[in-house]
């Protein structure tokens, strides 16, 4: 693996971010700037932590930015239901916005797990 663009985890929270910027752009939501700008800000930083982590080159430093992560992941689910608290999404569009970010989130977890087990340790220590 030469780039962070080839994780799948990083290309399901690429996924995730765009739903949440489409989300956002129109309707109630799109003029509540502040749940609209911290939504997407949480559900970008989803997969910018990914890539920085994968950058750093260290199985270590790419766990912490794992951990950092999928905070980010339940942050953007707990602003999802306030989206809908105050009425600016639908039920359905809440649940599925708790199913992508719990796989998200769980897919993150076995991606720690398995750099946990593993031998190979990081780009910089070869």
């Amino acid at each position: 693996m030469t780039c962070f663009e080839d994780l799948p985890v990083w290309q399901k929270a690429r996924e995730l971010s765009k739903f949440i910027f489409d989300l956002t752009a129109d309707g109630p939501i799109a003029k509540d700037f502040r749940l609209r700008d911290q939504i997407r800000a949480s559900a970008g930083s989803i997969m910018d932590n990914i890539a920085e982590g994968f950058e750093r080159g260290g199985n270590k430093e790419f766990i912490q930015f794992l951990y950092v992560s999928k905070g980010s992941c339940g942050e953007t689910r707990s602003q999802s239901y306030r989206a809908f608290d105050c009425s600016y999404i639908t039920q359905e569009v809440l649940e599925d916005l708790i199913l992508k970010t719990t796989a998200l989130s769980k897919e993150i977890s076995l991606f720690i797990q398995y750099l946990r087990k593993s031998e190979f340790k990081g780009e910089k220590f070869h």
